[in-house]
């Protein structure tokens, strides 16, 4: 079964508060834990299950919201009219994931939502992680905004033709591309670290873990 993310949203503006919630409940693997007017309910909120993410306005009633987020540890982005630098880089200091100016489409806190669940994603499981992942993640969670357009290779995508197929390996990758099985590794660990390609190893009986490679969007 795949993970439901659970989202508080932090806006005073009951109008604006409900936007959110309506784009968080239509994004794909995610629900509304709760949608509170101040920190102190926040706090309340909080006392009880906490959240996967929030979502938090910089100017509450009761409070900053950036220090509900530097003090809860709680992934977050903060979505605010507040367009001073200096706010922005307190914002991101705090631990903010990302910065949204307000007013934004609804289309670009749903891209944002879904590069969230691909980056836990990443970062999900016990195992230790390799560079390689960590890199995944944050070009994932950081990557161009929308509407960017990425400029392709033929043999990448050739590639990602391939892949549309199912997962595969870069050997089956490279014949099905046409390629050679170093030039398929290569390009798809490029596209892996730019969160296009998603990598996962199958263990056999002996040898070192086969590297599969599936499309991520």
């Amino acid at each position: 079964m795949e993970k439901t993310w659970s989202v508080l949203v932090v806006d005073d503006d009951f109008r604006v508060a409900g936007i959110h919630a309506e784009i968080v409940e239509a994004a794909p693997g995610f629900r509304v834990q709760d949608s509170v007017r101040s920190i102190a309910e926040a706090h309340q909120v909080l006392a009880g299950t906490q959240p996967d993410l929030m979502l938090v306005d910089v100017y509450l009633p009761d409070g900053d919201g950036i220090e509900l987020v530097r003090s809860t540890g709680i992934d977050a982005f903060i979505l605010s009219a507040a367009d001073e630098a200096a706010t922005v880089r307190r914002a991101l200091h705090a631990g903010a994931l990302g910065y949204l100016l307000k007013p934004f489409q609804r289309q670009v806190l749903t891209e944002r939502l879904d590069r969230y669940a691909r980056y836990r994603h990443v970062l999900s499981g016990q195992r230790g992680l390799r560079q390689e992942k960590i890199d995944q993640a944050l070009s994932i969670l950081h990557g161009p905004p929308p509407g960017t357009a990425v400029s392709r290779s033929t043999t990448e995508q050739l590639l990602l033709d391939a892949l549309g197929r199912g997962e595969l390996s870069a050997a089956e990758a490279a014949e099905a591309a046409g390629v050679s099985r170093a030039t398929a590794q290569r390009r798809l660990a490029t596209m892996a670290s730019q969160g296009v390609v998603q990598v996962r190893l199958r263990y056999g009986t002996s040898g070192r873990p086969e590297h599969l490679y599936s499309k991520l969007r």
